[in-house]
């Protein structure tokens, strides 16, 4: 688990012997029975957490994995012109989902994209590949990534997600950009 990683304890009377958590945003939710002692609560939200990383873990490929995943979707969608060096999670990403560094062929994915769909995974890697090809966010750019066909379900999905906070319905802070800003240079962000 992220060292920034909230944690919320609810007690709920209705909850009698059951402890459950859940990730929502950047918080950890741990919902206990309200008969539970402090030392008995402090017990069960370690477990839980543990059990959350441990469940994240098999869920989340390795970077090696990560990798193989990007070579494959350049070969599949950018006709193999991307071939990054490096594809690896960050923790330190907590307003981008993705960013690279044409100039060393490096990726980097933000763990904030765990347990989301495979499909949104996927289209923030075409992303970043495409810009190992095209640094900007042009025209150009743009046809590239079209390329892969969940493109606008993926945008239209990380949008609701970065809309949440502004609408009340997620972890507060501020929203994740998505990377429109053409005057970036040295490093591409999604």
């Amino acid at each position: 688990m992220p060292p920034t990683t909230k944690v919320e304890v609810r007690r709920s009377s209705r909850r009698r012997r059951t402890v459950s958590a859940y990730r929502d945003g950047d918080k950890t939710v741990v919902l206990v029975p309200a008969t539970f002692s402090r030392a008995e609560e402090k017990r069960w939200v370690e477990r839980m957490l543990e059990r959350l990383q441990a469940r994240e873990e098999r869920r989340r490929p390795d970077d090696d994995a990560l990798r193989a995943r990007a070579v494959e979707l350049s070969q599949r969608y950018l006709d193999g012109r991307a071939e990054p060096r490096s594809v690896r999670w960050v923790d330190n990403q907590n307003t981008r989902w993705g960013s690279c560094t044409p100039e060393n062929g490096s990726i980097r994915l933000s763990r904030r994209l765990v347990g989301m769909p495979s499909w949104v995974v996927d289209y923030v890697l075409v992303h970043e590949l495409a810009h190992l090809v095209i640094p900007g966010h042009g025209r150009d750019f743009w046809e590239l990534v079209g390329r892969y066909p969940r493109t606008e379900r993926a945008r239209g999905y990380l949008e609701g997600i970065a809309a949440a906070p502004r609408l009340g319905h997620g972890p507060e802070g501020d929203p994740l950009e998505l990377g429109d800003d053409p005057g970036e240079n040295r490093e591409a962000r999604t």
